[in-house]
């Protein structure tokens, strides 16, 4: 099922996700329709929080996209970014691995608005998946920036928190205006 993807202003979106103690068929579902929802809006990463939900889950995928590679590595060896993909994410931990390069970022909930953002090039990942196996791996260049925007989000910290100062005012229209009206929208009585 796809999800409403919720926009800047709504207050979701600056939660903290609560920790996911079991994989159960709920769980299973959300997972399901968040990568549904993910595909239909051509996405690469969609937390939790984006579709209302605060909790410590995430989805990704990045095959496809020629244009900005990824790496990955597992057990200390180079793997296929490809055949990790689709990636579930449950109550990461990530931890910087080399230095921090700009690159290009957009959201989901921030629709039409992309700056470069300041991040770590290869980060190091633990998280459970969607079986609630234990996942240890690398992930450099795309990955890796999807891996820390997502889980940005499930800490209640959007990508406009890692903006320079000169680039969040050169868009500070834009972001008042998305914001104005999502909060209009959830003023709305519901039907």
């Amino acid at each position: 099922m796809i999800l409403e993807v919720v926009k800047y202003g709504h207050p979701v979106l600056r939660e903290r996700g609560a920790k996911i103690k079991a994989i159960t068929p709920e769980i299973t579902q959300l997972i399901a329709d968040m990568f549904e929802t993910m595909r239909e809006a051509h996405g690469v990463g969609l937390a939790a929080q984006q579709i209302g939900r605060a909790l410590q889950l995430t989805v990704i995928d990045v095959r496809g996209v020629k244009d900005r590679p990824s790496t990955l590595w597992v057990d200390g060896q180079p793997a296929e970014p490809d055949g990790f993909m689709p990636l579930v994410l449950i109550n990461p931990e990530v931890r910087p691995a080399a230095p921090a390069v700009a690159g290009p970022e957009g959201c989901l909930s921030f629709p039409e608005i992309f700056a470069d953002i300041t991040r770590p090039e290869q980060v190091e990942v633990t998280a459970l998946n969607e079986k609630g196996e234990r996942i240890t791996f690398r992930a450099g260049g795309l990955l890796a920036r999807a891996v820390q925007h997502e889980t940005d989000h499930l800490q209640g910290i959007l990508f406009i928190d890692r903006m320079p100062a000169d680039t969040k005012a050169e868009l500070r229209a834009e972001l008042d205006e998305l914001h104005a009206e999502t909060k209009k929208s959830l003023a709305k009585p519901k039907k």
